[in-house]
């Protein structure tokens, strides 16, 4: 049984902070526990708010960011039967909760209503009264029931990303029942929208992308999109009055979102995944004729996640990345903040 005590790391030592080279402490293996080796790491929009305290009081400085982790088992703990050295696994969101309340036994973890609900991969603080470190680093220890397994089929570098932006439009898709005969609307075609637009079009629903410009129509189509219309254009908003059954809003920015419910069909649902700093003002009677749902779904539970995972690797998909050297973390994050990057960095965890 091999143990970490401590392993290298990129953190942020203090609010708005770049990110530096540090080390860790990793806990000894429990009984349940498993050792993985970090492959890769996925950089998510939530890890820049976090780490320049844009979400509250900002936390547990130094915060180590990373919920997209994908890597191979390097040891076990003694009572672990779900897996083995060298499997492939990920861990997403969360590492932990409480186990006990109805959400965590009807495997919503993600909705965890226990005292602290479900403990975060990072700037959280675990079980054992410590503080998690997620995935920028070399090596994560983790109760075997929190991680989960990775398709042999699915590059580990390209499954990072799917263990929360993957999960974060997979569970609302699954949830309101996106396939045949529906139509779904995806606003925003970065790191969440070109992973809803890939899942919504193997469910089978009609999918178009609800973007800025037109920019990444190309891409839009390429990836599975049947439409692409430009939200800056106010014709688009009058041609697709009452049209979808499901929007995705996966963009973190002020949108008039009452302009987005008008897109929807009677009974339609606009679904909110995006995180933006500030409250959306909703008028009521952007709701009521048509009884429309204005609504919200936060990454997925453990089963749900390998449900995923599972899907994924049968209609061969995962993310459009660009992997990168630990070294251009602080260069990555300028580029998320200006949409350069189609569609995930992922960090190639032996550089750091």
């Amino acid at each position: 049984m091999t143990t970490h005590t401590s392993v290298a790391a990129y953190a942020a030592p203090a609010p708005k902070a770049p990110l530096e080279r540090t080390t860790i402490p990793r806990r000894e293996l429990g009984a349940h526990d498993i050792l993985i080796d970090i492959k890769y790491a996925g950089i998510c929009h939530s890890d820049i708010h976090t780490v320049r305290a844009e979400w509250g009081d900002g936390g547990h400085f130094p915060i180590v960011p990373g919920h997209e982790i994908a890597g191979v088992v390097a040891g076990t703990g003694s009572a672990v039967t779900r897996y083995q050295v060298g499997d492939r696994v990920g861990v997403g969101c969360f590492v932990d909760s409480c186990r006990e309340c109805e959400n965590c036994r009807n495997g919503l973890q993600q909705y965890c209503t226990g005292e602290s609900g479900n403990i975060g991969t990072y700037n959280a603080v675990g079980r054992d009264g410590q503080p998690t470190y997620g995935g920028y680093s070399t090596h994560l220890v983790v109760d075997e029931n929190y991680a989960l397994r990775i398709p042999d089929s699915i590059p580990l570098d390209a499954a990072a990303p799917l263990l929360c932006a993957g999960i974060t439009l997979y569970s609302p898709l699954a949830h309101w029942k996106a396939g045949p005969g529906k139509k779904v609307a995806v606003v925003g075609l970065g790191g969440l929208g070109h992973m809803g637009v890939k899942i919504a079009h193997a469910m089978g629903a009609e999918v178009t992308v609800l973007s800025q410009s037109l920019r990444k129509k190309d891409d839009g189509l390429r990836l599975g999109a049947d439409h692409y219309y430009a939200t800056s254009d106010p014709a688009t908003f009058e041609a697709l009055a009452g049209s979808f059954d499901l929007i995705l809003n996966t963009v973190s920015a002020d949108l008039d979102i009452n302009a987005y419910l008008g897109l929807l069909r009677t009974d339609g649902t606009l679904v909110q995944v995006g995180a933006p700093e500030k409250p959306l003002a909703l008028a009521p009677f952007a709701l009521i004729p048509g009884r429309k749902s204005f609504s919200g779904s936060m990454i997925g539970g453990i089963p749900e996640t390998q449900e995923m995972l599972d899907f994924c690797g049968e209609h061969g998909l995962a993310a459009d990345i660009e992997v990168i050297s630990a070294d251009k973390i602080n260069e990555a994050y300028e580029r998320v903040l200006a949409s350069d990057v189609r569609y995930r960095f992922v960090i190639d965890t032996a550089t750091i």
